[in-house]
Order: C-alpha cells, then structure tokens, then sequence
C-alpha cells in the first residue's frame, strides 16, 4: 500500500513534517475589538513585539483583536478551552499538539505576548529577512526555529530524541484509521531506519534536520490571513 508520507526523490522516502498550516480569519475592521485593541497594546509594547516577532504594526493590532476575541474571561490570557474555540485548529489532526505548543511548562494560561511568539514560527520567510545581519538574534521564524517546533510536536517527553512510540502516535492522529497499526508500525519503522545514524533506534534534532534538508519548510508552516 503507498504510504501517504511518501515524497519524491530518494534522499526521503518518508517526510517527518506535516503540513502545519494555520489559518486565522481576521475580519478588516472589528469596531469594538479594534480600538480596545490600539488602547490596550501601547506603543512601546506593540514596537517590542513587532521587533520580537517581525509582524507589521497592523497584523499585531488585528491579531490582538482576535486575541481578546478569544479571551473570554477577558483576563488578558487564553486558556487551552479558548484555542479549542478555533475552529482551524479544532479540525486539524495535530490541534492539541499545536495548542500545546503555545503553553510554557506547568502554565495553563498564555498572554498576547506569547501567543505572538509562537505564532511568530509560523510567519512566512520575507526576501528581504534571507540577508539580515548574522550577528543579530535569529528569527523566530528562521528555518531551524520552524524546525525546532515542529520537532517538539513528536518529543512529547522532551528528551530531545523522537522514540518509535512518539512517532506512531503522532502518525496515527494524521492519518486515522485510514491504515492499520501494522503499516503504521512499518512505516515508522522505515522513517526510523532512514533517519537514524547514531544506532540509538531514534531521531534526534540534527537527525531530522538532516532528514528534513531537502523539504520547503516554508511551505509546510505557514500562517495565512483570512479577510
């Protein structure tokens, strides 16, 4: 049976990154949220994330409209129930994990700022970023960061390795039951076999990187605004 992983070209048989496209509808104009927006977020906070996180002046202000959309103890925070208000992520097989993403170990809670900083992974490489300063902190949504993320979605235990147990579970939420558990078990087997060089039956970072050199990370993360 075809594996549903299965990419062209030899060099990767099997492709570790799934699509993490989100997808966040942002209405034009939200009279109500958007000046509470632009009272809230003051200047020099707004410059701070627009410096931190590379999204234009007008993107944090509508971002920060659906934030307060989202808050619905309007605390200044979002809790795990209002990201599963999303109806985007709600639908998407790796929603829990990507939600998870956004909480600091031990917090159930998040503000605007980290919210943003996660969303940052997911901002398109610009042209203009490909030759910034060298010497300057690497961006959020810099290639190793998009790939930093992703590989936190299978490391559940946080060890820094991506065991076999890791691996099928989050192949199973892509692909349901579409497969059974022996194919699922080969291809994870295979995807470890094509990955692993150090013989520890496991992936670490540099191994999916490696792994993964010749996908367009930039295609496979995305954010895309919904008007």
């Amino acid at each position: 049976v075809p594996s549903p992983f299965l990419t062209p070209g030899p060099s990767l048989p099997y492709s570790l990154l799934p699509p993490l496209r989100l997808a966040l509808p942002l209405p034009e104009e939200l009279p109500s949220l958007g000046s509470r927006a632009s009272t809230l977020l003051r200047d020099e906070e707004l410059e701070e994330i627009k410096k931190e996180t590379g999204f234009s002046h007008s993107q944090i202000t509508r971002l920060y409209s659906r934030f307060t959309s989202l808050d619905k103890g309007e605390n200044g925070t979002l809790s795990r129930e209002d990201f599963q208000r999303i109806p985007e992520l709600a639908i998407n097989p790796l929603g829990d994990r990507i939600i998870n993403a956004f909480f600091s170990e031990g917090e159930d809670q998040v503000n605007f700022r980290g919210f943003m900083r996660t969303l940052a992974h997911f901002r398109p490489i610009e042209d203009n970023e490909k030759s910034k300063d060298v010497n300057g902190p690497e961006p959020l949504n810099s290639r190793s960061n998009k790939l930093h993320f992703a590989f936190r979605l299978y490391d559940l235990d946080k060890d820094d390795k991506i065991s076999r147990d890791e691996l099928l579970q989050v192949l199973r939420m892509m692909v349901g039951v579409n497969i059974s558990d022996e194919q699922l078990g080969s291809i994870a087997d295979r995807t470890i076999q094509e990955a692993d060089q150090d013989g520890d039956s496991a992936i670490s970072f540099t191994e999916f990187v490696k792994v993964l050199e010749k996908v367009d990370v930039e295609q496979k993360m995305s954010i895309r605004f919904l008007h």
